[in-house]
């Protein structure tokens, strides 16, 4: 091979084209969306030096050294970078050899993880949509509250990776009930990349006020709407495309129990994901004049003279202030003079209060949300005038109606219990079989004394004696499982 030494010095190339053990700058990088924003923060700018160290066994990944660490491209991506070469590989170089100690355990490129969390109203079908979107359920972890708990399940899908969080079901974040608590906490904590919302199509204001709340938390969501056979038997209309780019927030109808509308879900998330869904902004909603100009003064305080957590807007933390959450605000605001800038906030509280001429400034954000969200759905939703009873709802005016709900319920109690200690008899007895056989065949074979003791009566008997009561602890377990998950036991209560 002959190059010139210009050629040499400025021979330009795809850094994918790079040769093993060469140097060269980067020109430019291409792409775009997440992965453009990622190579850039690892150092991939123009002007920088990268070499190629080694290619994997079948040439995919390719592991580079820039600025004095190691990463691993694909080489799918590594084409979208251009570079300048140092100095060109001569004919006789010799190629990395793959059996190098050490070549066949270089691991792939991890895929770009979304993590999202799926919050929602009680009975939105949220869960079953979780397990819908889950499918085999590969990892799951359980991540414990005082009283209440999130499930998390990993999977991949188009190169991606998707960890996802089902928090529990709450009507709002506000701290009022451990559940509220829990959930806003992690959501602060989790710092998810998209919040998915999950609502029940047929019962949009209610579920729409959760939708506000995350609004002012300034989370980048994506709204779910659920049950969305059920809505469309109903003969209402809803637009849900202008409501979604009048909040923000791109809609998907979807069937959980039926897995509809899940793969445009996580196609959905990737667009939002990679910055390509147009929808996706920032809304916040006006409280009116007076409000907006309390808001402005707290915030002002919290950027000037305190700080909060970088989850946490200054917006949000100033709206929890005017709601009287005094517990969050002492949790979250940091200030050298903590008290007197709290005190000072409190009092343009106290001044709206007056303005406004009401004692409870909550409720009366709270009338403020919902007039923000009759406003949307007087825009894109129209009803058919004819109400129509759901499946869930016909199923409730039987197991709850008030003279048969009661001895339904205590018929499910005496099925639950009967089949707890009739069908548990069998493995029992089969347990019992199983220790006496060890028992007996211990005692053959092992001398008497005080080791025989520990082992047969101690050990063997005494872990049976245990045991032979987890068939009935299932199956008891099952029963109250399923009437949790169904929302039989919340009806009932």
């Amino acid at each position: 091979m002959s190059v010139s030494n210009a050629d040499a010095n400025r021979h330009k190339m795809k850094l994918s084209e790079l040769p093993t053990g060469e140097e060269a700058y980067i020109v430019s990088v291409g792409g775009g969306g997440a992965f453009r924003k990622r190579i850039l923060e690892m150092g991939f700018v123009k002007g920088k030096l990268v070499r190629s160290i080694k290619n994997a066994p079948l040439n995919d990944p390719i592991e580079y050294k820039i600025l004095d660490y190691y990463v691993s491209l694909r080489r799918e991506e590594a084409r979208l970078i251009d570079v300048e070469a140092v100095t060109l590989v001569s004919d006789n170089m010799q190629s990395f050899d793959v059996k190098e100690e050490g070549a066949f355990e270089l691991p792939p490129p991890p895929p770009h993880v979304i993590k999202v969390a799926f919050v929602g109203n009680p009975n939105c079908g949220k869960t079953t949509l979780f397990n819908s979107m889950s499918g085999s359920n590969e990892h799951t972890g359980n991540y414990s509250g005082v009283t209440v708990s999130a499930t998390e399940i990993r999977f991949e899908y188009n190169e991606y990776r998707f960890e996802i969080v089902d928090l529990p079901g709450t009507y709002s974040v506000s701290a009022y009930s451990p559940e509220e608590t829990f959930v806003r906490n992690k959501l602060l904590e989790y710092d998810p990349d998209i919040v998915l919302n999950v609502l029940d199509a047929t019962n949009l204001t209610r579920n729409l006020y959760l939708t506000t709340q995350l609004l002012d938390m300034g989370e980048r969501m994506i709204a779910a709407l659920n049950m969305y056979d059920e809505f469309e038997k109903s003969n209402n209309h809803l637009d849900y495309v202008h409501l979604g780019r009048m909040i923000g927030v791109p809609m998907v109808p979807t069937v959980g129990v039926k897995g509809r509308g899940v793969t445009a879900l996580l196609d959905k998330m990737i667009d939002v994901y990679e910055g390509k869904d147009q929808f996706v902004r920032r809304v916040r909603i006006n409280y009116g004049l007076n409000i907006e100009e309390a808001l402005q003064q707290i915030v002002h305080i919290i950027e000037t003279r305190g700080e909060v957590p970088e989850t946490v807007s200054p917006r949000y933390m100033a709206i929890k202030l005017l709601e009287n959450d005094m517990d969050f605000v002492w949790d979250n605001f940091k200030a050298d003079d903590v008290q007197d800038q709290i005190n000072a906030m409190v009092a343009i509280r106290e001044d709206l209060v007056q303005t406004l001429q009401t004692s409870d400034l909550e409720s009366y954000l709270t009338d403020l949300r919902y007039g923000f969200i009759d406003g949307a759905l007087n825009e894109t939703y129209k009803g058919s005038g004819v109400e129509n009873d759901s499946r869930s709802q016909r199923i409730d005016k039987l197991l709850t109606h008030r003279f048969w709900g009661i001895p339904i319920f205590l018929l499910f109690v005496y099925i639950m219990f009967e089949c707890t200690f009739t069908l548990g008899e069998y493995p029992m007895d089969w347990i019992e079989a199983g220790v006496e056989v060890i028992v007996t065949f211990l005692n053959d074979i092992l001398p008497s004394g005080a080791v025989k003791d520990l082992i047969v009566d101690g050990i063997v008997k005494g872990v049976g004696g245990v045991i032979v009561f987890l068939p009935n602890i299932l199956i008891l377990f099952l029963f109250i499982t399923f009437m949790e998950d169904t929302g039989y036991m919340a009806r009932a209560a």
